[in-house]
């Protein structure tokens, strides 16, 4: 008889937990029972794991073979523990030390000749390795970089089996051919993320020249919005008709978003690692992500889901980012209200029958609309022919919570042919507007010091009534425009959220009368005739 135990992670989300991968040998007639919870592709592992090792020259035992995944209770699923349980069996079969394998956490999936392939979601498995007091793990050689932003754990990375024997046995390492096509990103999910949004945002991080602010004709309220959100990381919603550059603002945000701080990096990398899009060597997500979901996008895909254990969907690629919806009236109403929860928390929690998944997503929403469906609405003499009723149905589909926890809402205007041919001078580039944005937050951060928030839109609105108060008399007008109904109790928080983000960005110490004008005109859209405070914005 022989006993022997590896460990591996199981992924629940984006959280990990330790599986001790236990393989037992009796004498019996020759068979291999596999239990713990494992789902339909773990339970394949067995005929994998049996190939695997014939093909690596080490002997399959001929007899009674049990191997246990503990804690039992925890569900688990994936090829991610094919390299621990076939070092756990050749452990039994004292084909290798059992002793140099009982505190190796060992995460791949084998093929049938040997080779070990990267599977997603390494880096959250490793940093959970880690949090367990595990520091040697062994990983594909293709996500060994990824494995090794933790800190503090010694990793390995092996391209097949046989080397994983040669090391454990203190034998020569075989030469293998280095992997050519594995590890690439799911195609499907990658396509969220759209290219050219900003350096470092998703798969567009290799493209060369980021889209600028500079590129955008006019539009000088919605760049000022544009400057407000980024600052305080405020929920923007953008009204025009067709070319009047709402796209074009939305692609912008996340390159003028301050660099992901370290921790960001780590949450964000993780949410890409485990959804498998981690673009090959470039295993840190170092600036904020920029995902666009196509107006035909389930709820699954959105807040996430799926089949088994959920995935994380759009919200949750876009942590730390940017997630735009455009024509977002054409997405299903059940969708959209899908958002709220994750806009007041900051992650998404999804029941299923075999466990709950909370997924991280604190993202800055951006939602772009046609005035009508055919756009021509509010354009004068531009001859839009929707009944009003067509009008109003079209307009309702974004529901009153919804907006009602959007914190800017600006018109972009159509473009003028001054504005076209530059007439008017070009406008900033993002990397003035970043500058501003960046010294804004610094502020913020030091007066947040010592509390569970980083931006503006983060702080609970009784926390900013009573710690962080307004200069007298600044809440006047929004104290008026709540009796008159233009703002619920939500509204008048999130105008107070919005006149520190202005106030941030003008240098002063809290926010004034005009402060707050400026924050009631971009939640609103009703114009007070106030000028924007100097230093502002653009």
């Amino acid at each position: 008889m022989g006993f022997a135990r590896a460990c591996s992670v199981a992924l629940v989300g984006v959280d990990g937990v330790v599986v001790e991968v236990q393989a037992d040998l009796e004498p019996g007639v020759a068979a291999f029972t596999l239990v713990g919870l494992p789902d339909k592709t773990l339970v394949e592992s067995r005929d994998r794991v049996r190939a695997a090792v014939v093909n690596s020259g080490a002997e399959w035992p001929q007899k009674k073979l049990t191997v246990g995944l503990s804690p039992a209770a925890v569900p688990k699923s994936g090829s991610g523990f094919d390299l621990a349980v076939a070092a756990a069996v050749l452990g039994a079969a004292e084909c290798i030390d059992p002793r140099e394998i009982a505190d190796l956490v060992l995460i791949g999936e084998l093929g049938l000749d040997g080779r070990v392939r990267p599977v997603p979601g390494i880096l959250p498995a490793v940093l959970a390795a880690a949090e367990a007091g595990y520091r040697q793990v062994v990983v594909p050689e293709q996500s060994a970089a990824e494995a090794s932003l933790v800190p503090d754990v010694s990793v390995l990375g092996v391209r097949s089996l046989r080397q994983l024997i040669a090391v454990l046995t203190d034998s020569p390492v075989p030469e293998e051919e280095p992997p050519d096509r594995e590890g690439r990103p799911d195609p499907a999910l990658a396509a969220l993320l759209q290219p050219g949004a900003g350096a470092g945002s998703g798969l567009a991080r290799g493209c060369s020249a980021p889209p600028d602010l500079a590129d955008v004709a006019g539009q000088h309220a919605a760049r000022r919005a544009l400057e407000v959100a980024a600052a305080g990381g405020h929920h923007l919603f953008l009204t025009g008709p067709p070319g009047a550059g709402k796209t074009m603002l939305a692609e912008r945000l996340a390159g003028i978003l301050p660099p992901l701080t370290r921790q960001e990096s780590l949450e964000v990398t993780a949410v890409h690692s485990v959804a498998g899009i981690l673009p090959p060597g470039e295993p840190l997500v170092t600036a904020p992500p920029y995902c666009a979901p196509h107006h035909s996008a389930t709820m699954q895909s959105l807040v996430g889901g799926g089949n088994g254990l959920p995935r994380p969907g759009a919200v949750s690629l876009a942590h730390r980012g940017v997630l735009f919806l455009d024509e977002a009236p054409e997405f299903s109403s059940r969708t959209l209200d899908a958002l709220r929860q994750p806009l007041e928390s900051g992650q998404v929690v999804i029941a299923r029958a075999n466990g709950v998944v909370r997924l991280p997503a604190r993202f800055l929403l951006v939602l772009a609309a046609n005035p009508c469906p055919c756009g021509r609405h509010t354009l004068h003499g531009a001859g839009c022919e929707c009944p009003a009723s067509v009008i109003r149905r079209y307009q309702a589909r974004l529901s009153g919570p919804l907006l009602d926890r959007v914190d800017l809402r600006v018109g972009a205007e159509p473009v003028t042919r001054a504005d076209l041919l530059g007439q008017g001078g070009r406008g900033e580039p993002s990397a003035a507007v970043a500058d501003r944005v960046r010294a804004a937050r610094e502020r913020t951060a030091a007066r947040l010091a010592g509390t569970p928030w980083t931006t503006n839109a983060e702080v609970p609105g009784h926390e900013l009534r009573t710690r962080w108060q307004a200069a007298t008399g600044a809440l006047a007008q929004a104290e008026r425009d709540m009796e008159r109904g233009l703002l619920t109790a939500r509204g008048v928080d999130r105008v107070l959220r919005v006149a520190w983000s202005v106030a941030d960005l003008g240098g002063r110490d809290r926010p004034g009368p005009l402060d707050v004008a400026v924050a009631l005109e971009l939640r609103t859209g009703i114009a007070r005739g106030t000028p924007l405070p100097a230093g502002a914005a653009s």
